[in-house]
């Protein structure tokens, strides 16, 4: 398990997901990362700082946005 930064790119309110730009990455964005539930959706916009723990580094779907700050 891992943690990471990151930037949100998108956040789809409806399937509580999100596209992240993980930090150091220029190009390469992660779609459809799942949100922890307890983050408001009013903190949740683009451009935000987020942190993302990984629990299988080599799999993008096992990641969580668990925190969002500037």
């Amino acid at each position: 398990m891992s943690l990471k930064k990151g930037v949100l790119q998108s956040f789809d309110s409806g399937n509580y997901t999100a596209t992240v730009q993980l930090a150091g990455s220029h190009k390469v964005y992660l779609e459809d990362v799942a949100v922890a539930r307890n983050l408001q959706t009013g903190e949740i916009t683009a451009g935000r700082k987020v942190a993302v723990i990984f629990f299988d580094e080599h799999n993008p779907k096992e990641a969580v946005v668990v925190a969002v700050y500037t």
